[in-house]
């Protein structure tokens, strides 16, 4: 469905009328997008299958015992810089002990987290990067990001209700040249990829 007419004065109306067409179930080993993945299982490519689905059951199971959810993870790791904003957020169940790794944009620096889930504390401190330090997709990307009205922590509330589950990742891709976010929620057994387009999303040029 296209959503670039779409025009609503409501964030959460102007999502839910577009999410019904754009939900994908799949099984954990078919999920893709380059930010809709947890942390782990990206670092998993290139294992045998069933390794490969040993070590994502692991990590799913760990995530449903989580104290901390994916949202207050953001919300810890924003606080941490007054006005930042999540660009990326995923669930790492590979580590000692289950973290949620962030990336918040700030002052035009990119500020990495890692946050425990069973307790909310920040793991091995922060580590920043400048924006001009990174290539020029992920750059444009999160120039976008500072000029549009919603945040990241908004798409996941709206894809959690739409996808009646909970959020293991969020970030951003590009569909045809405009800024989208990209949240993989855990609806029961299955996990979902919710593509979300924010009002006011720049076009690159």
């Amino acid at each position: 469905m296209e959503t670039a007419n779409v025009r609503s004065p409501c964030w959460r109306q102007l999502l839910a009328a577009v999410l019904v067409a754009i939900i994908l179930p799949a099984p954990v080993y078919a999920i893709t997008a380059a930010s809709g993945e947890p942390a782990s299982l990206r670092n998993e490519a290139g294992d045998g299958a069933a390794s490969d689905q040993q070590a994502v059951n692991r990590e799913l199971e760990l995530f449903r015992g989580s104290v901390v959810s994916l949202s207050q993870a953001m919300a810890i790791a924003e606080a941490l810089h007054a006005g930042a904003t999540t660009a990326d957020v995923s669930f790492d169940g590979a580590s000692e002990s289950p973290v949620y790794r962030i990336k918040t944009l700030h002052n035009d620096r990119i500020w990495q987290h890692a946050i425990d889930a069973t307790t909310g504390k920040i793991v091995g401190g922060e580590a920043a990067l400048p924006l001009r330090a990174l290539d020029a997709e992920d750059r444009s990307n999160l120039v976008a990001l500072k000029t549009i009205r919603h945040r990241l922590a908004d798409a996941v509330r709206v894809a959690e209700q739409a996808a009646a589950g909970k959020a293991i990742s969020g970030g951003l891709i590009r569909e045809h040249g405009r800024l989208n976010f990209a949240i993989v929620v855990m609806s029961g057994s299955d996990l979902k990829e919710v593509i979300l387009e924010p009002p006011g999303a720049a076009r690159r040029r």
